[in-house]
């Protein structure tokens, strides 16, 4: 079955970077959507990014259009996360997800990794 795995959170100052990377397997991934959603403590969860395994193409949240960056790598099945210029509001746990194009909802999540930013 679909497994993903989330790690590369972490403590970091504001302004500070972060690197998350989503560890996927079980399958091939050619025709899924990749997404990272972050839930803060006491908030829903919302979304944050995603990309189309296969064609590349991104999407991004307003709040950190130009400051994160989602990217896949084929070779090692990862989808990575590159937080920059990190804000206190960026505090949450962050997960990866997958849904197959041709759907609407999310249906595979990882357990998730926190990320702190200190101001």
């Amino acid at each position: 079955q679909v497994q993903l795995v989330e790690s590369g959170g972490g403590l970091v100052q504001a302004g500070g970077s972060l690197r998350l990377s989503c560890a996927a397997s079980g399958r091939t991934f050619s025709n899924y959507r990749m997404a990272w959603f972050r839930q803060a403590l006491g908030t829903e969860r919302e979304y944050v990014a995603s990309i189309n395994w296969s064609s590349g193409s991104t999407n991004y949240a307003d709040s950190v259009k130009g400051r994160f960056t989602i990217s896949r790598d084929n070779a090692k099945n990862t989808v990575d996360l590159q937080l920059n210029n990190l804000k206190p509001e960026d505090t949450a746990v962050y997960f990866c997800a997958a849904r197959q194009v041709s759907t609407m909802n999310y249906r595979y999540w990882g357990q998730g990794t926190q990320v702190t930013v200190s101001s």
